[in-house]
């Protein structure tokens, strides 16, 4: 599986477990996804965003700070 399809795959499975859905949200987890996926590398990852609520649902179970711009 390539790279680019892994980070969507990724997101979709975090938008479901989040119980999340719609335009609003799809950045987000790819955002998510990507910070995700270096997390779990072993590298410190922060995210920055105006919805620390949603962001943080996102990344449930996952070693990702998300701080509020």
């Amino acid at each position: 599986m390539h790279t680019d399809d892994q980070v969507i795959a990724m997101a979709r499975d975090m938008l479901k477990t989040a119980g999340l859905h719609g335009h609003k949200y799809a950045i987000d987890a790819v955002l998510a996804a990507v910070a995700g996926r270096e997390a779990a590398q072993g590298a410190e990852a922060t995210v920055f965003t105006s919805d620390t609520d949603g962001m943080n649902r996102l990344l449930a179970g996952h070693s990702v700070r998300a701080e509020k711009i």
